[in-house]
């Protein structure tokens, strides 16, 4: 029998801010349990709070340490008995070009962006087996189709999680897992304000809202049907 959406548990990383944090307050509105993590906890803490309502628990959270994720599954396991979506949210973006060889920036990017969602599926993706159900969700990116001048590495890592999200839903299918890629171009975030980044700077940029609604609409589908990837721009946006 299918989940309720009030019974679905649902892990976000990168819930902080931005697009994970109004996730994060639309799922609540909808009555889903919450676990959520990200670095800041005291961003955790205000969304939280301001949720009254909402069953939602937190902790700090670096994807680049699988510890940190298994630590977050496991408090969703003790308070709520299961997991049902993981959504691989947190990300950062450091535009230039790639002749400027920053390195540092680029293991930063590889770390988070790739590194971040492959622990996610290593800690959950067992569970879900056990289960015989789940849904993994990873925020991709427009520019995990097409890349342009200075943001080749980011790109790089987006093209990535394409490939590994394909490869997983092909791997877990026999056990009624689901793939989503949220592709967002242009957002209105602390990651997509650099001019450098967002070619069309000057039009109108999605709102993390409108993201948090492709999510919510992915999860919503029924048990049968898997919506593999939502690509959603704004209109004025060309690339």
């Amino acid at each position: 029998m299918a989940l309720k959406m009030t019974e679905k548990v649902v892990v976000i990383t990168g819930a902080s801010s931005g697009i994970g944090a109004e996730t994060v307050r639309l799922l609540a509105s909808k009555g889903m349990k919450l676990a959520i993590g990200a670095r800041r906890t005291d961003l955790l803490k205000d969304l939280a709070d301001s949720l009254p309502e909402a069953q939602i628990i937190y902790t700090q959270v670096d994807v680049t340490k699988k510890e940190d994720i298994q630590k977050l599954v496991d408090l969703a396991i003790k308070k709520f008995g299961r997991i049902d979506v993981l959504y691989n949210n947190a990300g950062t973006a450091t535009p230039g070009r790639i002749a400027d060889g920053n390195t540092e920036a680029w293991e930063r990017m590889i770390n988070v962006n790739i590194m971040g969602v492959l622990n996610g599926l290593a800690v959950v993706l067992p569970i879900m087996e056990n289960q015989k159900s789940g849904h993994i969700i990873s925020t991709d990116s427009v520019l995990g189709h097409v890349s342009l001048p200075n943001v080749g590495v980011y790109a790089g890592t987006k093209f990535a999680v394409q490939a590994i999200m394909d490869s997983m839903r092909k791997e877990e299918s026999e056990f009624n897992i689901k793939a989503t890629m949220i592709s967002p171009g242009g957002v209105s975030t602390e990651i997509f304000g650099n001019p450098v980044i967002d070619k069309d700077a000057e039009v109108d940029k999605l709102n993390p809202e409108d993201v948090a609604n492709a999510v919510a609409f992915a999860i919503e589908t029924p048990a049968n049907v898997g919506i593999n990837e939502v690509l959603l721009r704004a209109v004025k946006q060309v690339h």
